[in-house]
């Protein structure tokens, strides 16, 4: 894969993981001021995104297993650092989220 190829990719696995971490620190801001609307939806729509990014670097491990050399530049690493925190960001609003609804209940 040429360099300019695995930019694009990077910025497309940085576009969709944020996406997925806006809903994500949307979504949290509502669960603090006790709105649980649409959280289950939410959370799908974050994790399409999450599934699009994954794929997009699924398929660059998938040609690097293969053999194919890679140029990585800056912008790949940083879409690598930018999906793998909004992954953990999903698990960490999932918490809030049952934390929350919990305080709601008392």
């Amino acid at each position: 894969m040429e360099k300019n190829e695995l930019i694009m990719v990077g910025f497309e696995i940085v576009a969709y993981a944020g996406d997925a971490r806006s809903t994500l620190l949307e979504l949290l801001k509502d669960i603090r001021k006790g709105n649980f609307d649409n959280v289950e939806e939410r959370l799908r729509d974050a994790d399409e995104n999450l599934h699009l990014a994954h794929q997009a670097q699924t398929k660059i491990l998938a040609e690097e297993a293969a053999g194919q050399d890679m140029e990585l530049g800056f912008i790949f690493i940083h879409s690598q650092d930018h999906l793998m925190t909004t992954i953990l960001l999903r698990d960490i609003i999932t918490d809030f989220i049952e934390l929350y609804k919990h305080k709601e209940e008392k």
